[in-house]
């Protein structure tokens, strides 16, 4: 994995004086709140309900099992002894005292990591495909892009001040596992007709308030262009996105006003004059960070049927797990294993510092120290011999984190919601846990199989809820939380933003929601059909009319009434 180089090192150890200065003065009362607000966020600092949250940058989401324990160290010496994964491959901590950042900061730059572009109106962390270099789908490991991606819009001049945040994610497989149809800058690896690699270029999607699929803008981007041409995506954006109003100053509001033809004429004016220019990648320059990139000492095995291995023969529950959480891998005698964080009773994205120091502890014994994070908020181990998979699993199920349900409906993502988050109109995770406890069979999730239910407690979308296959978003109506249902939503190949299907409810609610859901989705499906696929075939109507058609029951006794549309 890439190692900080001397720039690196140099740019983290002065942000964190400079950072150090202004909490100092922000103490003293020299810096007023609303100056210190862009400062703390150019640090990744938030204030919450509660405290201050910090978000920590997981570059494409890879980490060292090095890394991996200092995220239990900050979990146990400045906040309440656990961090939550996000849906940005980051970790974030929620309950922060403002004068320990400092100390924070220079902590996470001795295992080289900071908490740069995890906020504030600049290009964010970028994200990319958990399962990259051992995909078996893969067409080239795209993490020696996303991090020459990383390398050249840090602290970027020209675009530290942007209309609004913007978010790139990059893809190197045939399956897209790095959502990029929902991002500012959603990139894909492939080749042309002579056998050239390259990226197509989808710009302007995103979710939140207006919910947009990207459209794309280039077919194929030869690989050497891969920062000239985003640099004049950047430009036009920087150039005429609003900054009249934050809610429509995202550039897949820009390309919407002008229209696809128009702002990628822009794009390609712009870009004449950078095309050969100095940002133009090279093969010695791309070497050089695919070099930090090599596979590690594989050994020489074959595939093999570890259910059917002596220590696992008859075993069910191993069964399940390998069935859902282990993945296959493009190296014979290897495969990458999902660690669920979505336990029953546990916050979905959760993990206390014993289990960080845990997952740091087994990268290290099974996957050559280091681990990935998800945007569905869990952990993979991507190289696990698969002779040791009985062994592995015994010690993840002993510690909470070996639930067989990846892609089923308890692998819910859930955004912190209204219990931390100073945003939220709902709560996020009574909800999931709910929802969780009233399925909590896995035969019955494995019956009704693959299924996204993502969470958010407010248009933000942090929470992913307009491409979950279900959605759910909370809403405040009259100072109540209450929670609006989408589906039909996915991602990926397919990706397609969710319908709302009517009328909001109560937490209560909710549970009994999902239930007819299924049950329609049961009844209708084709076989090997999953539920987005089906409601987007059944369209709204047919699972409106079962979940409307008798009263929801719930401690009010009041259902919403057909006409209170949030």
């Amino acid at each position: 994995m890439y190692q900080y180089d001397q720039y690196d090192h140099l740019i983290v150890r002065e942000r964190i004086a400079q950072y150090r200065d202004q909490v100092r003065r922000r103490l003293s009362d020299e810096l007023t709140e609303a100056e210190f607000v862009p400062l703390r966020l150019q640090n990744g600092l938030y204030m919450q309900r509660h405290a201050y949250m910090l978000r920590i940058a997981v570059p494409y989401g890879l980490l060292s099992s090095k890394q991996m324990r200092m995220f239990a160290h900050i979990a146990r010496k400045y906040d309440r002894g656990y961090g939550h994964f996000t849906t940005r491959q980051n970790i974030q901590f929620n309950w922060i005292e403002l004068e320990q950042t400092p100390d924070i900061l220079s902590d996470l730059a001795s295992v080289e990591m900071h908490a740069i572009q995890t906020s504030g109106n600049c290009i964010r962390n970028t994200t990319s495909d958990p399962y990259a270099g051992v995909a078996a789908d893969e067409i080239i490991d795209p993490r020696p892009y996303a991090e020459v991606l990383r390398q050249w819009s840090t602290f970027h001049p020209e675009f530290i001040a942007l209309p609004r945040k913007f978010k790139v994610a990059i893809n190197g497989a045939v399956e897209d596992r790095a959502a990029i149809a929902v991002h500012d800058i959603g990139l894909t690896v492939v080749r042309n007709e002579a056998g050239e690699i390259g990226f197509k270029f989808m710009a302007g999607g995103g979710m939140g308030r207006t919910p947009i699929l990207g459209s794309v803008i280039r077919e194929f981007l030869p690989w050497q262009h891969l920062l000239t041409y985003t640099e004049a995506v950047m430009r036009v954006y920087n150039q005429y996105g609003r900054r009249d109003n934050k809610y429509k100053a995202r550039i897949k509001i820009l390309l919407k006003a002008i229209g696809v033809e128009e702002f990628t004429r822009q794009v390609e004016a712009e870009w004449v004059d950078l095309k050969d220019g100095p940002e133009t990648l090279t093969v010695d320059e791309m070497q050089r960070v695919i070099d930090y990139f090599e596979p590690p000492a594989y050994k020489q095995l074959d595939d093999s049927d570890v259910t059917a291995a002596p220590e696992a023969a008859g075993n069910k529950a191993f069964a399940n797990w390998v069935n859902r959480n282990v993945k296959p891998h493009k190296q014979p005698g290897y495969a990458a294993v999902v660690l669920s964080l979505k336990k029953t009773g546990v916050p979905p994205g959760d993990a206390t510092a014993e289990q960080i120091d845990f997952m740091a502890d087994l990268a290290d014994q099974y996957s050559f120290g280091e681990l990935r994070v998800t945007h569905e908020q869990n952990i993979v181990l991507a190289d696990v011999e698969q002779s040791q998979l009985f062994t592995l699993w015994q010690q993840v199920k002993a510690k909470g984190l070996a639930t067989p349900n990846i892609g089923l409906l308890t692998d819910m993502i859930c955004c912190p919601g209204g219990d931390f988050c100073s945003l939220a109109n709902a709560k996020s995770i009574p909800i999931a846990a709910a929802i969780a406890e009233r399925f909590d069979d896995i035969d019955y999730q494995h019956d009704i199989g693959e299924i996204e239910l993502n969470i958010s407690g407010c248009i933000n979308a942090c929470g992913h809820h307009h491409v979950g296959s279900i959605g759910v978003l909370g809403v405040d109506k009259d100072g109540s939380e209450w929670y609006q249902v989408s589906i039909g939503g996915s991602q990926g190949n397919h990706s397609a933003i969710g319908k709302i299907i009517g009328p909001s409810f109560s937490a209560l609610q909710m549970p009994e929601v999902i239930a007819r859901l299924l049950q329609v989705y049961v009844r209708e499906r084709f076989e090997d059909e999953s539920f987005a696929a089906c409601a987007q075939r059944l369209g709204v109507a047919p699972f409106k009319e079962f979940v409307y058609a008798t009263p929801i029951a719930e401690k009010s006794g009041r259902l919403v009434g057909e006409d209170e549309y949030v």
